[in-house]
């Protein structure tokens, strides 16, 4: 997979704000990628090097709608630690 598919986009949260002071960063991935496409992207894109990456799926939800229900998207989400000395400016 190329790096600009794997990841979608850059998570910030107020949580995940505070998290960049010890040099994690989230962001939200494609479903099908795995660990070591996660940190080959993130590397690749920022210029940083990677020490670990946790990943997480949230399920999506059903919702009720005017016209019946339908259902959220399905997302998955990685949180990236990189090297003390790196930094990805997400701002």
């Amino acid at each position: 997979m190329e790096s600009t598919t794997v990841i979608r986009k850059p998570l910030v949260t107020e949580k995940n704000t505070a998290g960049t002071e010890m040099n994690r960063y989230a962001f939200a991935v494609d479903r099908r990628a795995n660990k070591l496409d996660i940190k080959r992207a993130v590397e690749d894109l920022y210029k940083v090097r990677v020490i670990s990456v946790n990943t997480s799926h949230r399920i999506g939800k059903l919702r009720r709608t005017r016209y019946g229900f339908t259902s959220t998207g399905d997302v998955r989400k990685a949180v990236v630690r990189v090297h003390r000395d790196d930094r990805i400016e997400l701002f």
